[in-house]
This record gives C-alpha cells, structure tokens and sequence, in this order.
C-alpha cells in the first residue's frame, strides 16, 4: 500500500510524500474476470496505490472493490488477466468456516509479519465476543465490534490475514492486537460469521444512483458505549425524529427508539446506516431491528420496513 501524507517543513511550505505499508489478505471468492481478496479497511482505508504479492513471490496491482469502516472490512479486486498461470496453480480460495468456536480450541495465524513475507503463528482460543473498540483514522469514528481473543502472535503486518482452526478452515480475520509493555498473546480477529456477510455485500452489491436511493427519514444520535455504560441504553443509533410520512414513519419506528441492526447487519453510527442506505434502491424491504424502551427496560423489536426513496 502506498498512500500519500502531507507535512509541512521548516519554511511552512506543504510538502507531499509517499508512505508505503503493507498488510495482509485472503483470498476469499473469484469469478471469471477477478479474484476477490479480503483485508482491514485500516489496512487500505488511504491507499495510493495498491499491489497484492501471492505465495510465489509475484505481484501484481490491485484495486479496492469495497470497504466497511464499521466492521474493519475491506475487499480488494486483481484481474486474472494480470495473473500469470503459474500463480493461479500456487493459490486457492479459502475456506470460510464456522467462527462459533470454544474456548482453549487451537488457533493458527497466517500474515505477512512485519511485511516480511507469510509467516505462521500458533496458539489457542482465549475468548469470544470481547468487546473492542476501534478507530477509524480518515473519519475519526470509533465502532466496537464482538471480538475473537487469541493468544496466537498477531504482529504488524498481520492485519487482514486469516485466523484458521485445526482444519484449515478460516474462523477470523486478524484485526488489532493490544499492546503495552506488560500485556502478551492478546490479539484479536473479526468472526468470519460476521465477515461472511459484509464482504458478500461488498464484492456483489454496487451504490446505486441518487435518484434510486433508498431513503428511511430518521434524524439520530449515536449511542456509543460510553453513553450506553452512563445510561443504561443499548448501543446504537437514537431516533430523535421520524420525519413525517417516511418510510420509518410508515412502518413503525418511533422517536426514542435505538436501531441496533439494519438488513441483519449491526449499525452504530448515523454514518454506517447511511452508507449501507447508499447500496439499496427504494422500494427494497428491509428488516429493521430496534429496542424500544418499556416499563421492565428496553425490549428488542423487529421491524419489515420497505424503504423510501430518496428524492421523492
């Protein structure tokens, strides 16, 4: 990855340079024109320019076909007509497998540590859905997702590389580690159940034109997880408004309600819910799942919404 930074020297003049990084990937479906390749959005989130290097030591340049700041995901396209036969017999797509592992089951890592070519790591299952909260460094969002622990090593370089259980199968997609001079064999990968889903929506779906956007009408707030811990609330995205005659008007969301998922996807922020809106024409029927506070506390509904159009 080579992306452009900014910095200005001792006159104050503005100077641009290229910075390069490297990350790690997997490679996770084809068609007839392109193989599709499964990273960290942080890893390509301010690329320049981008080349994938395969088992065999050959590159060629890639493109980014999607990203999903929410999740950390991102999918990464190469034509195949720029993969010479020799390399196509080297690789295969992976296998995604079942990311509903236990605790203390074996955990095997693969990345391109330090970007000095793939490495493998080994260790165990440490837990399951920890909560982590990243940052994303273009907008400064920070989202929390459910975490896989492992105490496999999980070094610079290997973001965006596979986390396999004992048959190969992929269980995770390295994401973060924590790090801090007294902490070791903390590092964490994004369930493949969860990743399954969003990467299917960035290799086959495409944003659709203004005048086909869906629209919900909605004005919310993001509940993030330290309003949650001070209130008690759910975290999500709080309706503050529903815009009269809209389609969340229409199908039951209600002002003080807080969607926590949107088409089987978790939503956080306003921004991720209109960035996944930027992918569906109006007309599309959704499922919408929100909590509504009650009496005993909040109580989770499911709402089938069909959606708006933006510029009706």
């Amino acid at each position: 990855n080579m992306s452009v930074v900014q910095s200005r020297n001792f006159f104050g003049q503005v100077q641009n340079y290229e910075v390069p990084s490297a990350g790690s990937g997997i490679i996770v479906s084809e068609d007839n024109d392109y193989l599709y390749i499964a990273t960290n959005n942080h890893v390509v989130s301010q690329s320049n320019t981008l080349t994938i290097q395969f088992i065999d030591s050959k590159s060629v340049a890639a493109e980014i076909k999607g990203t999903d700041a929410s999740t950390d995901l991102a999918v990464v396209q190469v034509k195949k007509s720029d993969i010479d036969k020799d390399t196509l017999d080297a690789i295969k797509v992976a296998t995604l497998g079942n990311s509903d592992v236990k605790v203390g089951s074996r955990a095997i890592a693969i990345g391109n540590a330090l970007g000095y070519g793939q490495s493998v790591t080994v260790g165990y299952i440490s837990a399951v859905e920890r909560e982590v909260t990243i940052q994303d460094d273009t907008t400064g969002e920070s989202y929390t997702n459910d975490l896989i622990q492992t105490d496999a090593a999980i070094n610079p370089g290997n973001s965006g590389g596979a986390l396999l259980n004992a048959s190969g199968e992929v269980i995770g997609i390295n994401s973060s580690k924590y790090s801090d001079t007294t902490v070791e064999g903390m590092g964490f990968a994004i369930p493949s159940n969860l990743a399954k889903q969003v990467i299917e929506d960035l290799i086959t779906k495409e944003e659709v034109s203004e005048d086909k956007a869906a629209y919900l009408g909605i004005y919310g707030e993001n509940v993030t997880s330290q309003i949650a811990e001070a209130y008690n609330m759910p975290e999500g995205i709080f309706v503050k408004e529903v815009i009269k005659g809209s389609a969340a008007d229409q199908y039951g969301i209600k002002a003080g309600d807080i969607i926590t998922k949107f088409d089987g996807k978790e939503v956080q922020t306003m921004k991720t819910l209109q960035s996944r809106l930027a992918y569906y024409e109006g007309g599309t029927e959704v499922e919408v799942v929100l909590q509504r506070a009650s009496e005993s506390g909040y109580q989770e509904m499911t709402l089938s919404v069909v959606l708006g159009k933006k510029n009706s």
